[in-house]
């Protein structure tokens, strides 16, 4: 949803783990007030925030007596226990200085990959902004395995702004936005102020991450911001040390880059989202080619007839993966037949039995639609 730069919005701010801690990895108080007080400024102007922080791990690794950040997945989770407390209590004191009151959400993708509990997720913000509560999200770290992580907290971000529908998602970390090419290498990088499309050459020129202390780099970032235009949602990059770069990055005017939302950028809807983003395909469907594009101008169900092979075991209304004979990705759909049903049908001949909407194409994201990858 789009507003005005004087209007109040619903903004998603993700701060990287560099831009929290010291050299040393331990919490840097005088980073986490800058950025509350910022934060509070915005409440004051009556704009609804939900910060999304990292540092869990960085901040308690020190404390758990690891010289360097632990890269074992026990350690990391044990360092994470002791961070989150140390970070929500920080925050919490800050906040609560300014007159609000901050409240903790530790989220695992099993928790949005579950459409109620993504729906659940999403009532809990929602109550909290409209009290007037900051929420603090984090990915739960301590519990978190590999095949349950977002990945990054950008990532994460992006897909919390598409679940609230926020105007807007501000990503801050030790760079000042996106050039085009690596400042650190070349002295005459541009700076890229504003960019309406995520083009092949700014995916390829996005580097690794720039920190010891963070799991997210520019590909990350960009990766984000793909995910929040295509829910329609207009995303800031910027350096967190920039004083009151918060303020002027939700009006308009921070040095950054700006990811704006046109009518040509793919908006979806709150179904969609949870689809391409969010839920875990269970199976695939195997169709002919002679759908494919049609699938891609998203204006074709998938019938019984258009199916060459069924994949996997799932049940009626299970999302599932769309590929071709060759196996290329096409997107993911929800499904109205379980793969048993849809087996027994493949026996059946008929038109009636062919014409059997499979997936309707409400219920249908395209890859090629959204030139991102969906399902991961």
């Amino acid at each position: 949803m789009a507003t005005l730069d004087n209007e109040k919005k619903r903004v998603v701010i993700k701060v990287g783990s560099s831009s929290l801690t010291s050299r040393h990895g331990e919490i840097s108080r005088r980073k986490l007030e800058k950025l509350a007080d910022e934060i509070a400024l915005l409440k004051d102007e009556g704009h609804e925030i939900v910060f999304v922080s990292s540092g869990a791990v960085a901040a308690g690794y020190r404390k758990l007596g690891c010289i360097d950040r632990p890269t074992s997945l026990p350690e990391k989770q044990a360092a994470a226990s002791i961070g989150q407390g140390l970070l929500i209590e920080a925050y919490s004191e800050i906040f609560l200085s300014h007159g609000y009151v901050a409240s903790q959400i530790l989220i695992t993708r099993s928790d949005f990959s579950d459409e109620s509990r993504y729906n659940n997720v999403r009532n809990t913000l929602n109550v909290l902004l409209e009290r007037g509560i900051i929420p603090i999200v984090n990915e739960n770290d301590t519990v978190t395995v590999d095949r349950l992580k977002f990945g990054d907290n950008d990532t994460l971000s992006a897909k919390v702004a598409g679940l609230i529908e926020a105007d807007q998602l501000i990503i801050l970390s030790d760079i000042d936005g996106l050039y085009d090419s690596d400042p650190r290498k070349n002295d005459e990088a541009k700076l890229l102020e504003k960019v309406y499309e995520i083009t092949p050459e700014i995916e390829e020129g996005a580097g690794e991450s720039g920190s010891e202390v963070g799991t997210g780099g520019m590909k990350s970032k960009i990766d984000a911001v793909k995910i929040a235009m295509a829910s329609g949602i207009s995303t800031f990059l910027g350096k967190a040390s920039i004083p009151n770069i918060l303020g002027d990055a939700v009006n308009g005017e921070a040095r950054g880059t700006y990811f704006e939302v046109t009518n040509e950028t793919i908006n979806l809807n709150q179904k969609k989202q949870w689809i391409a983003f969010h839920s875990g395909p269970e199976g695939e469907l195997v169709i002919n080619q002679k759908i494919r594009m049609s699938i891609a101008d998203h204006k074709h169900s998938i019938y019984s007839s258009d199916i060459e092979e069924v994949k996997g075991q799932f049940e009626k209304g299970a999302v599932i993966r769309i590929i071709d004979h060759l196996g290329e990705r096409i997107g993911l759909g929800v499904v109205n037949y379980s793969n048993e049903d849809l087996e027994k049908l493949s026996e059946i001949t008929g038109e009636e039995v062919e014409r059997l909407e499979v997936v309707h194409f409400d219920d249908l994201v395209c890859e090629l639609e959204l030139s991102l990858p969906v399902g991961v």
